[in-house]
């Protein structure tokens, strides 16, 4: 699999990433060493989670499989802390949490150092500032390699990053950031995707694939093995099962059938290779699902299909960002 820098850094990960977000709950060990090991020997490297998913549980099943099934030395973890199981805060960002959660999830691992350690959210509750100082605190311990942020929007991407420019002594700066992102979901080409770009800072794209959607499954019914017909996931699925998604899923898949390739195929090869994205995270349920999402490694889209692709899932941007001549 080819390998992309993260951003401006030195950082190489496969431009492929493997998700663990199910990993604990609806993904056993079994079929989560079958598609780790599937994974590695495509060369697939960036593996992401985060200390919340499976209540941890996701991060002490990888140090499980690295132990036994794949080298650490293969790999590029990738984790983060900041979400909290608090419905009244939900996030803390404050050095003291961080740094706590980031051995904690050391532990899990088993290992002595992430690759990759992102701020799960933004907390308006903590100056950015004490948020971004836990950051260079993980990286000059050794604790971290390269730090990101996620679901941060525009604005807090830029203060954060020329904060850590500006900052006398700051030993890291970001590396990337991780948002949802696909055909369904565009919004970050608003301003975080100008942001990322101008500040080299890497786009790790979460749900490339419109939350399953994309691949087509649900255009004429809602399988009854998908996320859509589980109680707990399908408010996550129904707002991309709306007029808007269906016309982009009927573009992808009409696109597929030209190009003799699955619409799952299509949807990941026009988010891989959109600017500034270095690794789509692809959140697969077991081995045969993250084959086919692999198999897009051969696939580069056709200039004409993206044009296309573009038209039909362009998203609505008006004032400030156009049209502010005619107002």
């Amino acid at each position: 699999m080819e390998q992309r820098h993260l951003g401006r850094t030195g950082l190489r990960v496969s431009r492929i990433g493997l998700g663990t977000l199910t990993w604990g709950r609806s993904t056993d060990e079994h079929d989560a060493a079958d598609m780790l090991k599937t994974f590695w020997e495509a060369g697939g490297t960036l593996v992401d989670t985060a200390d919340v998913y499976g209540n941890g549980e996701a991060e002490y099943l990888l140090g499980r499989l690295m132990d036994g099934l794949v080298p650490r030395r293969d790999l590029i973890i990738s984790t983060k802390a900041g979400s909290i199981p608090d419905p009244d805060r939900r996030v803390d960002g404050s050095r003291g949490h961080l740094l706590a959660a980031l051995d904690a999830s050391l532990a899990r691992l088993g290992t002595d150092h992430v690759d990759l350690w992102h701020i799960h959210a933004y907390d308006p509750n903590t100056p950015l500032e004490e948020t971004l100082q836990a950051l260079d605190l993980a990286v000059s311990s050794g604790r971290a390699r390269y730090t990101g942020v996620s679901a941060f929007c525009g604005w807090q991407l830029a203060r954060a990053a020329t904060w850590q420019l500006a900052a006398p002594g700051t030993r890291t700066r970001l590396a990337g950031t991780q948002m949802e992102y696909s055909l369904l979901q565009r919004g970050v080409e608003r301003e975080v995707l100008p942001a990322a770009l101008d500040l080299g800072i890497g786009l790790l794209p979460s749900s490339p694939l419109g939350r399953g959607v994309l691949t087509g499954k649900y255009r004429h019914s809602t399988p009854s093995d998908s996320r859509g017909a589980c109680e707990h996931m399908a408010p996550f699925v129904e707002p991309y099962l709306d007029d808007t998604a269906t016309r982009i899923v009927d573009a992808v898949s009409t696109a597929a059938d030209g190009l003799a390739v699955t619409p799952l195929q299509v949807a990941l090869a026009w988010i891989r290779d959109r600017p500034a994205v270095a690794a789509p995270i692809v959140g697969a349920r077991n081995a045969q699902q993250l084959a086919a999402a692999l198999s897009v490694e051969t696939l580069s889209l056709p200039d004409e299909i993206c044009r296309a692709l573009d038209d039909v899932s362009a998203p609505v941007h008006r004032y400030p960002d156009h049209d502010w001549s005619t107002l």
